[in-house]
């Protein structure tokens, strides 16, 4: 399938939100959601790899990409964004793609939008323990400014110069090249000055972190009765480890067998940032095989 996709507007909940589209009109339908500080063309490999016979949308979820950076940043707001979408395209018996944030966001469509998907592939859907719901996980943090998140470079020359920075450090010298191409290309927006700021600003994406530790999404789970696969990444073995470290998967291992039709498969090989690592392993996963990595 072409890379390059029609980048569309839509007018839904008081906000601008921007969503691509690639294939046939007449093809299965299938909806992307990126995770928190990332946006729509974080998906692009993973098209080029999935072939044809496939009709793709992926969204800018709001405060991200060329999405409009309104407030609020919190679970409901992603999903009455992203039902607005859905009933604008009109999506039925679709293939629903949720990674980190948008796994968990996909959840509570799918339960509020019977009919909409015929499936779900949730890839480490940051779905906590349900213990973790009854405290604040991120404890410490008085507002989106304390958040190390915040603290994020925010002044680039292009995208050439982001990339350089990330391509050698840490979980991003995992991820496949052209990924990280994307990430970065599509991932900073113009200033007035000539120079680029990030697309997702850093006190948004640590409004999205700390505006978000109590949604308990269970009682959504127990309204979704189509097939769900849940990808995950290498297990933390406790609580004891960084908030910010996405070398390891933030789901409960058990989150599968709360669904009704769910299935677990457990990547130990993989960071949280499963679709950046190996878009066309994920793209099987779509396509509904079980793939083996190469």
């Amino acid at each position: 399938m072409s890379r390059k996709p029609i980048e569309h507007q839509l007018q839904t909940n008081g906000i601008n939100l921007t969503y691509f589209e690639w294939g046939d009109p007449s093809g299965a339908p299938v909806l992307l959601i990126h995770a928190t500080g990332f946006h729509a063309r974080c998906w692009d490999r993973v098209v080029a790899e999935l072939g044809d016979g496939y009709h793709v949308y992926a969204v800018d979820m709001r405060g991200h990409g060329r999405s409009d950076k309104t407030p609020p940043y919190v679970w409901a707001s992603f999903a009455a964004d992203v039902s607005g979408l859905i009933e604008h395209l009109g999506l039925a018996e679709a293939i629903g793609v949720g990674h980190s944030m948008g796994g968990h966001c996909l959840v509570q469509v799918a339960a509020s939008h019977p009919g909409a998907f015929k499936r779900l592939l949730l890839i480490d859907p940051v779905i906590f323990d349900p213990e973790a719901y009854t405290h604040d996980r991120y404890k410490g943090f008085d507002s989106a400014a304390d958040h190390p998140v915040s603290k994020r470079k925010n002044d680039w020359q292009d995208w050439r110069e982001m990339y350089e920075r990330f391509k050698d450090r840490g979980s991003f010298a995992l991820w496949d090249d052209a990924v990280l191409q994307d990430y970065c290309r599509y991932g900073i927006a113009p200033k007035a000055d000539g120079r680029y700021e990030l697309a997702c600003p850093p006190l948004v994406e640590s409004s999205v972190y700390l505006g978000n530790t109590g949604t308990n999404v269970y009682s959504e789970i127990d309204k979704v009765d189509i097939p769900v696969l849940v990808l995950r990444a290498k297990t933390r073995d406790s609580d004891e480890h960084q908030i910010m470290d996405f070398s390891l998967s933030p789901t409960w291992p058990e989150v599968a067998d709360r669904f009704a039709q769910g299935e677990d498969v457990y990547l130990p090989e993989f960071t949280h940032f499963i679709p950046m690592q190996d878009p066309a392993f994920v793209a099987g996963f779509i396509r509904g095989e079980r793939p083996d990595r190469d």
